[in-house]
């Protein structure tokens, strides 16, 4: 983990994910998904990215690697995937809906308004915080989502965690 501060770090550098070209297949078939050789090729580009992409880039990809993939197929095919608990849908403000793999770790987000490109990180300073409010407020925290939006204080200094745009 590349540190931030004391408490916080990157959640995920590129070198440290997983990078299991069948791991959604996989996840598919656990959960007795029937997998069609275009199923198999969206699930293998989501499987290896290291973004966040929207839909019209996973079918930019998995038309690279199957010209006969329609546009319709990724959108079901990635639905299909969230209702089975496999992709995480997030909306950055960006107006497009972006997917990522079920994280086996937790972790937040912090967007640059200035360029989209997505941090992510975990903070136990925060993770405690969130149990606190919910405890206060009479409530057992069972699942959150936190989203930062921000501008660089400094324009020429590279953010320190992973990045990922798209």
């Amino acid at each position: 983990m590349l540190a931030m501060t004391d408490k916080t770090t990157a959640a995920v550098r590129p070198e440290d994910m997983p990078n299991d070209p069948e791991r959604i297949e996989n996840l598919c078939v656990e959960k007795g998904m029937r997998m069609t050789d275009q199923r198999r090729v969206i699930a293998r580009v989501l499987s290896v990215a290291h973004d966040h992409p929207d839909v019209e880039e996973v079918y930019r990809r998995a038309a690279a690697v199957d010209s006969k993939i329609s546009i319709a197929t990724v959108y079901r095919t990635v639905r299909l995937f969230e209702e089975a608990g496999i992709l995480e849908r997030h909306d950055f403000r960006d107006g497009r809906s972006r997917y990522e793999q079920v994280p086996e770790e937790h972790h937040d987000h912090l967007i640059d308004l200035q360029n989209g490109t997505v941090i992510e990180f975990h903070n136990d300073e925060i993770e405690r915080l969130q149990q606190i409010i919910a405890r206060e407020l009479g409530f057992e925290l069972v699942d959150h989502r936190l989203e930062l939006y921000g501008v660089p204080l400094d324009r020429n200094k590279k953010p320190e965690a992973k990045s990922n745009k798209g």
